[in-house]
């Protein structure tokens, strides 16, 4: 492990066209779909307004064949909202790629992170 930058990060996003993409943060708001039942407490849970959460998840649910959430709407007996087969397919599939990408990686990762200059090296 390197001192000087312990934790780097390895980000993936697999871009479909300009305006259809996933990656990490499309991944996480599904996951926290799944775990909470809610997108409006998913998205809090990720520091997000309900908006953008919607807007994400519309996103996405347009960007396949079949959706990724279904939503009931709020009222007396609350909403709620679901991954459907196809957004747990989605999600594993990104995860699945997320974790070997992240395996072939690591050597490449530690031979640069070698070559990084210590911070607050100004000589």
């Amino acid at each position: 492990m390197n001192r000087r930058y312990p934790n780097p990060r390895f980000r993936l996003r697999i871009v479909f066209s300009e305006d259809e993409m996933i990656g990490p943060g499309k991944a996480e708001l599904l996951e926290r779909i799944s775990n909470t039942g809610s997108i409006a407490a998913a998205g809090r849970e990720m520091g997000m307004s309900y908006k953008r959460a919607w807007q994400l998840v519309e996103t996405m649910n347009a960007m396949f064949n079949e959706p990724v959430v279904l939503s009931t709407r709020g009222g007396a007996s609350g909403g709620g909202a679901t991954l459907t087969e196809t957004g747990k397919a989605v999600l594993s599939g990104y995860r699945s790629l997320e974790d070997e990408a992240q395996k072939a990686a690591e050597e490449h990762i530690a031979r640069l992170q070698g070559m990084l200059r210590i911070r607050g090296d100004e000589n």
